[in-house]
């Protein structure tokens, strides 16, 4: 039967199992009851007094914290409070601190409070350094198409600027390199980006971004800048290989050259001023020999102006004595005969030098050369002198 029908002697009862009328009334707990139990079980706690319970057998109500308790309270949330402001801050790191959303100071490393739930604190590497790639393709000046691949380098310097001043410095930087990049490949030629002009194209890619940076107060200095690839769009990589490689080959051939000329001119000019000075050593002893020559004769002159006769023929004999020295044979006239002597002088000569004689058998010396020499001279002069003489008294 139903809950609600009489039954079980008469009495009813309800869902919560307490009976009808005639029994003890024990409905649902109140929340005010429970909450009261609550406030007297804490007052306990503290020192405070339990509420009674009334003649109806109910408890009375709660009655309010004491100061004392709210003292504690408060100086417990105070401890706790305080406690959540101390933090570290790194060597690495700066922390910057806004007070109800306000920039207020960038702290240093080191341990610092600031009060929590009044001070936001965000700390900042400085000192990591970051990297972001870029590649792109773009038009040079010389309206040609290149890739160009780069790295940038880069840390927070600034940061309040880094953290307060620009809602994505990382996606400003990619922006700022971009338009740095195109700006510097857009005013340089092709040759320059694809070979030696990279490390100039870096420097002021670097530059660039710099100023950009700045000027957006992005909190960021760029470290480095390299340039990782430049390349011809992938379409035309062969035909620019082939470019340069017929640079790479002209450039080579230059240098062969250069250095055939660097050993040739040298020489073609030491071979040269050789000539010149041995045409000037020339030059001075042919002048020299003819001064000397005019000279001789000068003296020559005066003396056969003297002299005439013995001054002529001590000529002809010094030209007997220079023509007879380069002859190997001298051939003697004989007085009364058809018959001529040969002297063979080259024999004699050889025969001095091997130390024997070819008309004694004994040992020819250089004194008996000399010797038959003089006495042939001697003849010679004597006939030459009969010979003037004859013809003079004819």
């Amino acid at each position: 039967m139903a809950w609600n029908e009489p039954g079980n002697n008469g009495k009813d009862q309800d869902p919560w199992g307490n009976r009808g009328s005639g029994g003890s009334n024990q409905g649902p707990p109140d929340l005010d009851e429970a909450l009261g139990k609550l406030v007297d079980k804490v007052n306990g706690l503290f020192g405070g007094s339990g509420g009674k319970r009334n003649s109806g057998g109910q408890e009375p109500t709660a009655p309010a914290p004491s100061g004392k308790l709210v003292l504690v309270i408060l100086a417990v949330v105070a401890v706790v409070w305080s406690g959540m402001g101390f933090y570290t801050v790194d060597q690495q790191e700066r922390a910057v601190v806004l007070r109800l959303g306000k920039f207020l100071e960038t702290v240093e490393p080191g341990l610092q409070w600031n009060p929590p739930l009044v001070d936001d604190v965000t700390k900042v590497n400085v000192t990591a350094v970051r990297n972001h790639d870029h590649v792109s393709l773009m038009l040079t000046k010389d309206e040609n198409i290149v890739e160009v691949g780069l790295s940038v380098q880069y840390v927070v310097s600034n940061p309040k600027d880094f953290q307060l001043e620009v809602r994505s410095p990382e996606d400003s930087l990619a922006q700022a390199t971009e338009s740095a990049l195109r700006h510097v490949v857009g005013s340089s030629k092709m040759d320059d980006v694809l070979t030696e002009g990279r490390a100039i194209l870096a420097d002021q890619v670097q530059a660039r971004l710099q100023d950009y940076l700045d000027s957006y107060q992005t909190g960021l200095e760029v470290s480095k800048v390299n340039i990782e690839n430049t390349s011809a769009p992938s379409q035309v990589q062969d035909a620019f290989d082939d470019v340069i490689k017929a640079r790479e080959d002209e450039q080579r051939v230059k240098n062969e050259a250069q250095t055939y000329a660097n050993g040739i001119v040298p020489e073609a000019r030491g071979k040269a001023q050789r000539m010149i000075e041995e045409a000037s050593a020339y030059r001075e002893e042919v002048v020299a020999r003819a001064e000397g020559e005019a000279t001789r004769f000068s003296k020559l002159l005066a003396e056969y102006q003297k002299a005439p006769e013995v001054t002529r023929e001590r000529l002809y004999l010094v030209a007997m004595e220079d023509v007879l020295s380069n002859s190997n044979k001298v051939l003697v006239d004989v007085d009364g005969g058809n018959n001529m002597m040969v002297l063979p002088l080259d024999q004699i000569m050889s025969s001095a030098k091997r130390g024997t004689n070819s008309f004694g058998g004994g040992s020819a010396t250089s004194a008996d050369i000399d010797q038959i020499t003089n006495q042939v001279i001697q003849e010679l002069g004597t006939r030459t002198n009969t010979r003037i003489s004859t013809r003079e008294s004819r």
